[in-house]
């Protein structure tokens, strides 16, 4: 594949933001120590409790943080494509998606980033060997889990985890996934890219994380994230669109292997 083998270079992690005061700054903090040579873009949605300002402050000290201000909350896809197309323009050869809560543990990032070497995108997941969910009521992992195998049926795809949202895509792969015409929120919208990357013949490769429910903060799920997922992925599976690729996903080097040297959250 086309850059396959090609140095990854510059990566920027991007976290969009939504009252995430009490967690934005030992996120952050994080994540510059995981890959210290790495930028971070905060995209935040003007939140009321000041996440905005204090990543302002966050990028005043440190020039490998950037943040990007938004009118208002417009959804999480929204969020992303206005980091995906800051960071093209800024000639990025790496976007990862990563959450600010505290949930995707920033230590794996050199694990994402290492499997791009035989990938055009690495999932994060929690459903193959190795990857786990950690404080998590048996209800909300009974629906994540449900989701994906719903997808996987819907779409012909084997992705084991599409609606996660750590992951690390090549610019490449977003330059050929078609931004322009993604209209999905929440975690459909990691569906649709994870769907997109196959039908576009890239390979998709999922590597182990430990996902870990917030501590600070309230979660973004909501009955109608939800009821969007399921709605886009039905008729994206009766329309046939879901079914232009049948390629399988790939694992990557690391895939086998569980998450070693990875502290304790929260």
């Amino acid at each position: 594949m086309e850059g396959r083998e090609e140095a990854i270079g510059r990566v920027v992690v991007i976290m969009p933001t939504y009252n995430e005061r009490a967690n934005v700054e030992s996120t952050a903090g994080r994540v510059r120590r995981a890959v210290p040579d790495a930028d971070l873009l905060v995209v935040d949605d003007n939140s009321p409790d000041g996440t905005g300002d204090l990543a302002d402050k966050l990028a005043a000290e440190d020039p490998h943080i950037h943040v990007l201000h938004r009118e208002g909350k417009a959804g999480l896809g929204a969020a992303y494509i206005a980091g995906f197309r800051w960071a093209l323009e800024q000639g990025y050869g790496v976007m990862v998606e990563m959450d600010a809560d505290g949930s995707h543990l920033p230590e794996e990032l050199p694990r994402l980033l290492g499997a791009l070497a035989g990938a055009d995108l690495v999932l994060g997941s929690r459903y193959v060997p190795g990857g786990t969910v950690v404080n998590w009521p048996k209800s909300r992992e009974l629906l994540s889990r449900g989701g994906n195998t719903y997808a996987r049926l819907m779409l012909g795809i084997s992705l084991k985890d599409s609606t996660g949202g750590y992951r690390a895509y090549r610019a490449s792969t977003l330059r050929k996934i078609g931004l322009d015409e993604v209209e999905s929120q929440g975690y459909c919208f990691q569906v649709d890219l994870a769907m997109r990357a196959v039908q576009a013949g890239l390979r998709v490769t999922e590597v182990p994380i430990t996902f870990v429910e917030r501590v600070h903060g309230t979660s973004k799920m909501s009955r109608a994230v939800v009821a969007e997922a399921l709605w886009r992925v039905t008729v994206w599976g009766l329309t046939g669109r879901g079914r232009g690729s049948r390629r399988p996903a790939q694992r990557g080097p690391a895939a086998e292997d569980p998450p070693r040297d990875v502290p304790e959250h929260g």
